[in-house]
């Protein structure tokens, strides 16, 4: 299995580097769109949909990818602002967890579409920037760092449990281990590109406050799929699950990353 996993890991990862770097932007849309179909019919599970309630819904959502590719610019930021809030809320779910709970089915499936399609346009929209290369492979690290660091920290250090209602492998120290690997990317990153002290600090705050995104993304999909009753959200990766399992940090890391970029230009 770990094999298996390792042998995944590292195709997934050279797929995604190979996009990043050496697709164009409407590739890399379009690419980025396939996902969204994997991982909107994933969710239609999760929502408990029938086979065709599933693809149904994987057409809702490439929809409203579609739509928001043709939209105007303007309606960005208000989506990439939603997109903010809506993981506020999804933190208190998390937290509350299981006092408070998501049963209404139409509720999951907005959801879903709250999750996945936000985070199609964050990375489109990072890939479209005039060093988007640069700015994507940085929220790669950061979500790549931020479960590294977690899971090294975690397993040597980890004695605190975080959340153990919604994911009872994750621990106090295995979060500050991942905070502190997003604090020396942010810190590489900015002395690499000679930011000045202001904008050096404010990458780094982005970079923590990215990595705590990502572990609400993971968490946040482990409690779906423990109200589901599975361990994954599909079986197309071999060793990994589905493509939520894998993708799951970037739905929160990307619009949040993205936004902070908006709100102070660096790249």
């Amino acid at each position: 299995m770990i094999k298996q996993r390792l042998i995944t890991g590292v195709i997934l990862a050279a797929l995604v580097l190979l996009g990043v770097f050496y697709l164009s932007p409407l590739a890399f849309a379009l690419c980025a769109a396939g996902v969204v179909a994997l991982a909107a019919h994933e969710w239609g599970n999760f929502a408990s949909l029938g086979v065709a309630g599933r693809w149904l819904y994987m057409l809702v959502c490439l929809a409203a990818v579609a739509l928001l590719h043709f939209a105007a610019s303007a309606i960005y930021t208000p989506v990439l602002v939603f997109a903010f809030l809506f993981w506020l809320f999804a933190c208190y779910l998390v937290v509350s967890y299981p006092a408070k709970k998501l049963n209404c089915q139409k509720l999951k499936l907005l959801v879903g579409l709250v999750v996945i399609v936000p985070a199609w346009l964050a990375l489109v929209l990072l890939k479209s920037m005039d060093q988007g290369t640069l700015a994507l492979v940085m929220l790669m690290l950061l979500v790549w760092g931020a479960d590294t660091g977690a899971y090294c920290a975690g397993k040597l250090l980890g004695k605190r449990k975080l959340i153990p209602s919604v994911s009872p492998g994750k621990t106090v120290e295995g979060l500050l281990g991942g905070l502190a690997t997003s604090v020396v990317i942010g810190l590489v990153i900015g002395l690499w590109r000679e930011l000045p002290a202001t904008a050096l600090v404010y990458l780094v705050a982005l970079s923590v406050v990215t990595c705590l995104a990502s572990v609400l993304g993971d968490l946040f999909e482990s409690l779906f799929k423990r109200e589901r009753g599975i361990k994954d959200s599909g079986r197309i990766l071999p060793g990994h699950g589905g493509i939520l399992d894998r993708i799951d940090s970037l739905t929160a890391a990307a619009p949040i990353f993205m936004l902070g970029l908006h709100w102070a230009p660096m790249f």
